[in-house]
């Protein structure tokens, strides 16, 4: 991960993504952080991840997200390697023990 990536105002963000729980909320904030593109990016992302975890093949995962192969690879070594961002968002929807 890059280190210097964790500034005062990155910390900020994350503060204000912790403290609002309101899905219209988030999503408004989403529309004026993000482009269109970065906000389905992203969640195709999560959805690679959920696959994966689900020990799906890189063939199913791009027919059934249209995500690349590359995309799905950055997903498959953050599942593996990464800081866990992936693994909680999992938990958070549920699917904790997909991915061990």
């Amino acid at each position: 991960m890059v280190d210097n990536l964790r500034t005062h105002e990155v910390d900020e963000l994350l503060t204000v993504l912790s403290r609002l729980d309101d899905p219209d909320t988030i999503y408004a904030l989403l529309q004026d952080l993000f482009t269109v593109r970065e906000i389905r990016d992203t969640s195709q992302r999560l959805q690679v991840a959920r696959m994966l975890a689900k020990k799906n093949s890189y063939t199913a995962i791009e027919a059934a997200t249209g995500a690349s192969a590359t995309t799905i690879a950055r997903v498959s070594k953050c599942l593996s390697y990464g800081a866990g961002g992936y693994a909680a968002a999992l938990e958070a929807l549920g699917e904790s023990d997909a991915q061990e």
